[in-house]
């Protein structure tokens, strides 16, 4: 059986940990990473009734998107709502994992399966990571470049939307004179200066991957002394960003739009801003609070923005000097947003440790309710 590590090594490659937002906490919260694992939960968030829940199943491992511990607790005890729950996972010999903001940077993450379910095409992120991306560059022998290359690409080089192993290669010169010290791959130790038949190799390298790159790199390159050089990419990552934008099928009314949002995501009740007359054919999405997006999706030429947690002022920014709306924003709830990414963790999961049973929560972990008058 895999270990908790192991699950917790696939989730990081797909959604890494350097990824996140600075205010938060992912990874391995409670447990012993060796430890083998036959059962997980997978909920929202982690409460009471989720614990007693994974008990009874005889899970090894939680998985949850909201992380339980977001700032370092100074005592663990049962006093402090957080304290017991971590109390009651280590009583019950639970290892607790928690895959949050970086799983909302993620391609195929929360913005996308909310995308998904609401039935979008051509989905891409509405917001890339900027300040994330670097260009590394090194020099091989004409004869070793192409296993350089190779390597470089197996660590996660060169992975531009969908596509990996992009790189540029140039041939050229490479020159330099072996000291009494070295060990040279071409020449003698001491001797006069050489001359090489070289290849420039240069790929795009998620900053987080870099370390791994290099390595693979050092590690695939004939050369003693490996020359390489890291440059800052002024451009947003193709791999990486939040929330996400695309275009419904066919055109709609906002006032068509309203009940199959409700329907799909299973909220009792939308706030919205917008004429429900307006026509809406592309669609930005981000789950949970994605209310500091509002710009990104009128930049992106959003007819609606399907979010959650957005205050009354906000709801003002998509109007013009005349107070109409130029788009429409749908706060459809938090948890009703996010809630769909029990199902595409117990998915993604499931497809990759087929003999682990990977089960979705049965419980609401919401406490929220919504009061329809009326209803």
């Amino acid at each position: 059986m895999p270990t908790v590590a192991e699950i917790a090594a696939a989730l990081e490659a797909w959604a890494p940990p350097a990824s996140r937002l600075d205010y938060d906490n992912v990874g391995l919260q409670v447990g012993d990473g060796r430890r083998a694992v036959r059962a997980v939960l997978v909920a929202l968030d982690l409460t009471p009734a989720v614990v007693e829940e994974a008990r009874a199943l005889g899970a090894d491992l939680v998985v949850t998107h909201h992380p339980l511990l977001f700032r370092p607790l100074k005592r663990l005890t049962a006093d402090d709502p957080a304290g017991a729950l971590a109390l009651r996972l280590a009583e019950a010999g639970l290892a607790y994992y928690a895959v949050h903001t970086n799983l909302d940077a993620a391609p195929g993450g929360v913005s996308f399966a909310l995308a998904e379910r609401l039935g979008l095409e051509e989905v891409r992120f509405l917001e890339p990571s900027e300040g994330k991306l670097v260009k590394l560059v090194t020099f091989a022998p004409a004869d070793h470049a192409d296993a350089v290359r190779r390597a470089m690409a197996e660590a996660g080089a060169g992975r531009i939307g969908d596509y990996e192993a992009c790189a540029f290669t140039l041939r050229g010169t490479g020159h330099f004179r072996p000291g009494a010290g070295a060990r040279p791959f071409v020449g003698e130790a001491g001797g006069p200066e050489e001359a090489v038949d070289e290849v420039r190799i240069e790929a795009e390298v998620m900053r987080w991957d870099l370390g791994r790159v290099v390595r693979a790199m050092r590690a695939a390159h004939p050369y003693e002394e490996v020359a390489y050089d890291v440059y800052p990419v002024e451009q947003p990552a193709t791999r990486a960003g939040f929330g996400a934008v695309g275009a419904l099928p066919e055109s709609t009314t906002l006032e068509a739009l309203l009940p199959l949002v409700a329907e799909r995501l299973g909220a009792a009740a939308l706030r919205y801003s917008g004429d429900p007359a307006m026509r809406v054919a592309r669609v930005a999405v981000c789950g949970g609070a994605g209310a500091g997006l509002i710009g990104r999706a009128l930049a992106a030429g959003a007819d609606a923005f399907v979010t959650a947690d957005v205050t009354y002022h906000r709801f003002f920014e998509p109007l013009d000097a005349e107070g109409r709306p130029r788009m429409a924003l749908v706060d459809a709830g938090h948890y009703e947003t996010e809630a769909l990414t029990e199902a595409l963790l117990v998915d993604w999961l499931g497809r990759r440790f087929p003999g682990v049973a990977f089960h979705r929560t049965r419980h609401r972990t919401s406490p929220m309710r919504t009061f329809v008058r009326g209803a």
